[in-house]
């Protein structure tokens, strides 16, 4: 057997790890609801079929493509400087507004629509204390965001968060925020040395773990309940309401507003990095969160940077299924039927794009071991694709078009890319990764 087929995808282990959380018993609960919730937005959508995704397992009768020549049945991307009634965008200030568009294709299609009005969130210190990471003294804060339920108080939302800063450093510090899960995933982990918080403490910056699924669960059963359900009153989505990327973003920004008011944080130096569905959620949340510095995207593929009109790996038809329907707006299940994702008003390079002139280091692992199923090439086209929307406000986009050689850093301009040689992790790209965001944070 390859061995890209024995991983399956490290992304399908995440979902077996985090399953196994629950009893049998709750997940069949959590399926069928799921399946009962997804169900409901077909019949909403008017559809009564999809097109099923491929397999992620290149052993299986329907395996996901991985041959390059059959990749790009498109012919052209949306132009991300081109306004809808077809007028060049030629200037800053006009790109402002040509943002302005894009947020509205995503937030109607793709990702969904935060809500106007969302509960405040009050932060708690609930445990501080001085420890140790490996050799490094830190000082530990245990926080929880508790999210203003007075409007409905059968919802309980309560974000988590670890915060961890140098004790010997002198403050503010940079930090860099990780969307992290809140059981161990040691069982990732496959590198020697020190782990990634302690190559950021050596950097004397600090880190913070936030707990995603503290604020919208990972699953379309808990739709009804989260920081969505409390918005809506425990009642179902309209069609463009918010998904769980959107959720986690919005998190996010709640973290970014807890920050703020830390004399040990800077807040004008925070990072934002996930991986695979976290990574996603990354980009999203470096997108519309103007406040964060920078963003580590980690194997974030489709629904994240990769080109969604590449036919090469994950599919939207995957993404609309029912078990990751949920990360998105309702409305993006009809691009697995009746529409194609040729059919989007937007793609991945304009997410990109929307971070600009912010650097936006993308990180993918090797295709024979964390296999093809992420499409690294197609990740790297929206860096590509993105790159003028950069260049247009003084900023740098990738140096090259061409994609590079493994293990080649890409990182002379704000859009960075780099294929490290291992799995579905960050951890390879963690030191160049570090070497980058110091030429921005050093002060």
């Amino acid at each position: 057997m390859r061995k890209s087929a024995l991983t399956l995808s490290f992304v399908m282990l995440i979902t077996l790890q985090i399953f196994a959380q629950w009893s049998p018993e709750e997940r069949e609960r959590i399926n069928r609801l799921s399946q009962e919730d997804h169900q409901l937005m077909m019949q909403t959508l008017g559809i009564t079929e999809l097109r099923p995704g491929p397999s992620g397992n290149p052993e299986a009768p329907n395996a996901a493509n991985r041959d390059e020549a059959k990749a790009t049945p498109y012919t052209s991307l949306p132009d991300p400087l081109t306004f809808k009634d077809g007028t060049p965008v030629k200037t800053a200030a006009q790109w402002q507004q040509r943002k302005g568009e894009i947020f509205e294709d995503f937030d109607r299609e793709v990702y969904g629509r935060v809500p106007e009005k969302t509960p405040a969130v009050t932060w708690e210190v609930v445990d501080e204390k001085d420890t140790l990471n490996g050799d490094y003294p830190i000082t530990r804060k245990q926080l929880v965001g508790h999210v203003d339920n007075s409007d409905y108080p059968d919802i309980t939302v309560d974000i988590q968060m670890t915060l961890a800063v140098p004790q010997t450093m002198a403050k503010p510090v940079p930090v860099i925020i990780e969307f992290g899960w809140n059981f161990p995933m040691r069982w990732m982990r496959r590198e020697p040395g020190p782990t990634w918080q302690q190559r950021v403490l050596e950097k004397g910056w600090g880190y913070a773990i936030l707990v995603p699924t503290s604020v919208q669960a990972d699953n379309g059963a808990g739709l009804c309940e989260g920081i969505i359900g409390l918005v809506n009153k425990g009642q179902r989505r309209t069609l463009d309401d918010w998904g769980s990327l959107r959720a986690w973003a919005w998190g996010a920004s709640r973290a970014m507003d807890y920050l703020e008011s830390d004399p040990d944080a800077d807040e004008s130096r925070v990072v934002i990095e996930g991986l695979s569905r976290y990574g996603k959620a990354a980009l999203v949340a470096l997108a519309y969160e103007p406040r964060i510095a920078m963003g580590l995207i980690g194997s974030s593929g489709a629904g994240g940077a990769k080109i969604l009109r590449r036919v090469f790996g994950e599919q939207v038809e995957n993404l609309a299924s029912s078990g990751e329907y949920h990360w998105f707006a309702a409305n993006f299940i009809k691009y697995a039927g009746p529409l194609t994702p040729l059919d989007l008003p937007v793609d991945a390079h304009e997410l990109v794009a929307l971070c600009a002139p912010r650097p936006v280091f993308i990180s993918v692992g090797s295709p024979e071991i964390e296999g093809e199923w992420i499409d690294a090439r197609g990740m790297f086209l929206a860096g590509v694709h993105a790159s003028p929307v950069y260049e247009l406000l003084g900023a740098r986009g990738l140096s090259t078009a061409d994609f590079p050689p493994q293990e080649t850093a890409l990182i002379d301009g704000e859009i960075a890319f780099r294929q490290h040689a291992s799995g579905h992790t960050v951890e390879p790209n963690w030191p160049v990764f570090l070497e980058y965001a110091e030429k921005y944070f050093v002060k």
